[in-house]
């Protein structure tokens, strides 16, 4: 059985949520087994081109795989948040959803220039908010070439945004469809 397999057992998907249509892919169970969720760090971590100086994680599923990435390749963490959530002094960066804007923000003082930074999200779908990571992580001077995720769902376009990005995209299982 390969990786993509004993992994995709271990995410379960919730039809129609959280609108009529879209299959959702719910990492929740593959957190609970411990040997799964030692599975994608690992293999994340053997895809990644070194050295990394800092796994930036896109709040909040990103926040899961962003430390123990971290450690894996001896690199400290970065938070991407949502807007309002950081305290002191913030950049931000805003980007398109399909009704509307948002918003996420880093601590200004995060990253020094020239930092190497990896990306990573539990899944990548249509790419925005991720595109808007890089554009902000690049506008604090780091340097992301890299982005991991266990999920990637190609048919919404968002791993080939990103590759159009200058970003090498890793990820662990595809499903079809929404």
């Amino acid at each position: 059985m390969t990786v993509a397999d004993q992994l995709r057992s271990l995410i379960r998907t919730i039809p129609d949520f959280p609108k009529p249509g879209i299959q959702f892919r719910d990492i929740t169970t593959l957190l609970l087994d411990p040997a799964g969720l030692r599975l994608a760090t690992d293999s994340m971590a053997a895809a990644i081109a070194g050295p990394i100086d800092l796994v930036a994680g896109i709040e909040a599923r990103g926040f899961v795989f962003a430390p123990t990435l971290a450690l894996a390749l001896n690199a400290g963490v970065l938070l991407i948040r949502k807007d309002g959530k950081l305290p002191g002094a913030t950049i931000a960066e805003d980007y398109a959803l399909e009704y509307g804007t948002d918003r996420i923000m880093m601590h200004a003082d995060a990253l020094t220039p020239g930092a190497r930074v990896l990306l990573v999200d539990d899944l990548i779908a249509t790419g925005g908010t991720a595109r808007a990571a890089v554009r902000l992580i690049r506008k604090a001077g780091g340097v992301v070439t890299q982005a991991a995720f266990v999920i990637d769902l190609p048919e919404l376009g968002g791993g080939d945004a990103l590759r159009g990005d200058d970003i090498e995209v890793h990820s662990l299982v595809a499903f079809e469809g929404h």
